[in-house]
């Protein structure tokens, strides 16, 4: 197992004295529209902060399959600047996706922001917007360009301090915001003596890097270097990016893998690959043999499976173990990311 070096002092107990030190700080919530030239891809999602605003809590981000956080909308936050932590959704996922990560990396003292990638999330798949994944990562660099650059959020924000956690297709998001570049030959070679294998065939239905044109947008550098470390959740893509490229990463980086068989991924082909390729110093793995895809998901409410398999058969496997264990989980996730990202104390400091 690998570990930073320059982390590894880190114990997670004071990531623990973090979030006890926080038990007087409330979740705040304001919704998100990034605002630049872009007109063809908006981006809309949400920013939650610290607030010492007590009154008007309520339920967000719930519903009858999914178990919402408390948060208070639109309460001023606390003043002073705090690290930032940016959040890419999985395939048809959303903004709403890991707010119960949100909720946990505010109480330690972070503003976290999320966007729903047009193409790809829930309630926005279009064709060309898939195709075109070179903007997810664009998706991420807007999304902080605007954290800095409006006037109320910028002030909430140390520009020195910015990280970024993706999920499954979120994880391909950040590894190449972390300098991973698509290599169109290498990966259909690997797709080609992979049959049937999930990402190649998704990539393959959305027609991604399929034209000279497409391919020289998705072989651009997309990295972001005001991103000060990664952590990803499960990445599904690992193939599609050349190894030199991913062993010239120096950027921190926390993986995890899930080995429980939910989702189709090839966890060799993925998590394991990518973790064999990034500089050992540099790059911490984790893989815990009960941990889903779907665990770094919300927490599912009782009955949720049995209301996936009535509205959307099959679709409950998502919510399989996915309550007081998923939470167990959650909890060990909030932990290693806190100390892949310094804590964040000091963001309540100011």
């Amino acid at each position: 197992m690998r570990h930073y070096l320059h982390i590894a002092a880190l114990s997670l107990s004071m990531a623990a004295s973090t979030l006890a030190a926080a038990e007087n700080v409330e979740t705040g919530l304001a919704p998100l529209s990034v605002t630049d030239a872009r007109t063809d891809r908006p981006l809309d999602g949400f920013v939650w902060y610290p607030t010492a605003q007590t009154e008007g809590a309520e339920i967000h981000h719930g519903n009858a399959v999914w178990k919402g956080i408390s948060a208070i909308a639109d309460a001023p936050p606390m003043p002073g600047q705090r690290p930032l932590v940016v959040l890419s959704h999985g395939m048809y996922g959303n903004a709403m996706n890991q707010s119960w990560l949100a909720d946990g990396l505010v109480d330690a003292g972070f503003i976290v922001a999320a966007i729903h990638h047009p193409g790809t999330s829930t309630w926005m798949r279009d064709a060309d917007q898939a195709r075109m994944l070179w903007d997810r990562p664009r998706d991420i660099s807007r999304l902080i360009d605007h954290m800095l650059s409006d006037p109320d959020l910028s002030a909430q924000v140390d520009a020195d301090r910015i990280y970024m956690a993706g999920h499954s297709l979120g994880g391909f998001t950040a590894v190449a915001l972390a300098g991973g570049r698509f290599d169109a030959a290498g990966y259909r070679a690997k797709c080609s003596s992979a049959v049937g294998e999930l990402v190649c065939g998704v990539f393959e239905r959305w027609n991604v890097a399929q034209t000279p044109q497409d391919v020289a947008q998705m072989e651009q550098d997309l990295s972001d270097p005001r991103i000060r470390g990664f952590a990803v959740f499960d990445l599904g893509g690992t193939q599609s990016f050349s190894e030199s490229s991913l062993a010239a990463i120096d950027t921190p980086m926390l993986v995890f893998g899930a080995p429980l068989a939910t989702s189709g991924l090839d966890l060799d082909l993925e998590s394991r690959t990518l973790v064999r390729h990034l500089p050992a110093q540099t790059t911490r793995y984790l893989e815990s043999e009960t941990l889903s895809h779907f665990d770094f998901l919300g927490v599912c409410n009782p009955g949720a499976e049995a209301i996936l398999a009535e509205e959307e058969p099959g679709d409950e496997i998502i919510c399989q173990q996915g309550g007081a264990a998923r939470e167990a989980h959650q909890a060990m996730i909030l932990r290693e990311v806190l100390a892949s990202f310094g804590g964040g104390e000091a963001g309540l400091a100011n």
